[in-house]
């Protein structure tokens, strides 16, 4: 795997176009990102940026399963949770009204949306948490002091006499029921 021309190539702002490489599968490497987004190799946290960013850039989530897909070859990672994490966020304006503009743990911005939309899904005890689906198959989960901000924000609605609540961004409304 030649990384100085895949980190030349990937310095464009737009993703990998990984969905249109088909290299060979090579198997499995030590490579792996922890509950809190933490990436390691071989046991050991991967504490440049610049690499971490490289690896995210060609990442992708098949079937459940993790790969770093590179025009020449394809690897399985493992992911204890969901790769990003939801760090930040903010209120910016969009065409169609305020909308969540929310920040990865490697710095990427993103607007919730249509394109980018929040997501229940149950962890082992069974509590659903809030993620946001993302390109490439992959999830971010939302940092707990974002959950507990946006959770703030959301305004009581009524559906079928029952207490849902509400956020909305970019016009679009996400409704979720707390059991």
């Amino acid at each position: 795997m030649d990384l100085t021309r895949l980190q030349q190539q990937l310095q464009q702002p737009a993703l990998a176009p990984v969905e249109q490489w088909h290299p060979v599968f090579c198997g499995d490497i030590p490579l792996h990102i922890d509950a809190q987004g933490q990436w390691y190799y071989q046991h050991s946290l991967i504490q440049r940026p610049a690499l971490v960013k490289l690896f995210a850039s060609v990442l992708l989530c098949q079937h459940g399963e993790y790969f770093l897909q590179t025009p020449a070859e394809k690897v399985r990672i493992s992911v204890a949770d969901a790769p990003f994490l939801i760090t930040d966020w903010q209120w910016v304006d969009s065409d169609t009204g305020p909308a969540l503009q929310l920040t990865t743990n490697l710095a990427r911005q993103l607007i919730l949306s249509p394109a980018y939309p929040m997501l229940l899904k149950p962890d082992p005890q069974q509590q659903l948490l809030p993620y946001v689906q993302l390109w490439h198959g992959l999830q971010a989960k939302l940092s707990r002091n974002v959950y507990y901000a946006l959770a703030a924000l959301a305004t009581p609605v009524y559906c079928n006499k029952q207490q849902h609540f509400q956020l909305k961004s970019a016009g679009f409304p996400y409704t979720f029921a707390i059991v």
